[in-house]
């Protein structure tokens, strides 16, 4: 997997990627609350990183595998809100929208996703996609 060298993270938060996400991606450190964990993943979205995103599933709910769309243009990330997945909680939720193109039509996925800790390291368990 190549990363970006410079730039600001896809996942907005006004940093640069390498000191945000990027080095969640790398593996150079774990996402210490749920909301970290969320904008990470949106980030892996972003550079097509599949297997950043099967390593922060959860087993009981990681599929065997994972095709990304490189057609699909992640745009923005806007969290709606948290519920716990703090450092010193076992489970949180983030509900957030994340704003996309694909075939010159834009579209949103609103998802409320479930985070569950284990032994000190966050994982996405599911998540419901709102209608």
């Amino acid at each position: 997997m190549t990363y970006p060298d410079a730039g600001n993270c896809p996942c907005l938060s006004g940093e640069q990627y390498s000191g945000c996400c990027g080095r969640f991606h790398r593996g150079d450190a774990e996402a210490p609350t749920a909301e970290q964990l969320m904008r990470s993943r949106y980030s892996a979205f972003v550079v097509l990183d599949a297997g950043y995103l099967l390593r922060t599933w959860h087993p009981d709910t990681r599929p065997a595998g994972l095709e990304l769309d490189p057609a699909i243009q992640w745009r923005r990330l806007d969290i709606v809100s948290t519920s716990r997945g703090g450092p010193l909680d076992s489970e949180g939720t983030v509900e957030f929208q994340a704003h996309f193109r694909h075939d010159g039509e834009r579209g949103v996925q609103h998802e409320t996703s479930r985070f569950v800790r284990v032994a000190r390291r966050w994982y996405y368990l599911d998540g419901v996609v709102a209608a």
